[in-house]
């Protein structure tokens, strides 16, 4: 499950622009890509999540959809889903249980409103990785040290100036590599697709408030 929130915060660091004192070429980079996701009308997109060991040792492949739009976003991998409605986040676990946090709770991790939105200046420093290569790396350290990871490097396209791809490197030196494919930044939605209906899951799940 946590690693479908790096996913949700993936999405989300890309809605705002960056403002604190940090590298200014990272800074610039990431300010077009808050732009570029504040401007979509919505998103669409598939992922994958692989997760590496300390030892470099591949530990599973795991592959979702995330749609999104403004505040609100619903992942789903598997049987798991996870919705946010802009005030309130459900995570379903596929199995019994149903889990409601707040967004501030929620964003306590690291969220869709965190990863994809380039505002990582409140949460993060940052600087620029020099590349050749058709991607952007910008190399990120959370400010507060109490979170569950200790680096993200993003890499991002430098024609489309959209993150394509980060890795999460955690406190016991584990890597969770998210890949984002087939990026759709003109979706449109049905309506309550971003509401949480009960009846969509099982009787016998279990809602954690």
């Amino acid at each position: 499950m946590k690693y479908l929130f790096f996913v949700a915060a993936f999405f989300s660091i890309s809605f705002f622009t960056a403002q604190a004192q940090n590298d200014p070429a990272a800074k610039k980079i990431l300010s077009e890509v808050g732009e570029k996701v504040k401007a979509a009308k919505g998103i669409t997109a598939k992922f994958t999540l692989e997760s590496i060991t300390s030892k470099g040792k591949p530990n599973g492949i795991k592959t979702g959809t995330l749609s999104m739009k403004g505040d609100k976003y619903l992942l789903k991998q598997g049987k798991t889903v996870i919705i946010c409605d802009g005030t309130n986040v459900y995570n379903y676990d596929g199995n019994k249980t149903i889990t409601k946090s707040s967004v501030e709770e929620s964003n306590a991790t690291l969220s869709p409103q965190k990863l994809l939105s380039g505002s990582y200046d409140n949460d993060f420093t940052y600087k620029l990785i020099p590349s050749n290569g058709p991607n952007y790396q910008v190399e990120m350290f959370p400010k507060d040290e109490r979170r569950s990871f200790q680096k993200v490097d993003l890499f991002i396209n430098k024609v489309k100036h959209l993150v394509t791809k980060a890795v999460i490197l955690d406190k016991s030196n584990n890597k969770t590599v998210v890949l984002i494919s087939n990026m759709n930044t003109n979706a449109n939605f049905p309506e309550g697709t971003f509401t949480f209906k009960r009846a969509n899951y099982p009787a016998d799940a279990e809602l954690l408030d």
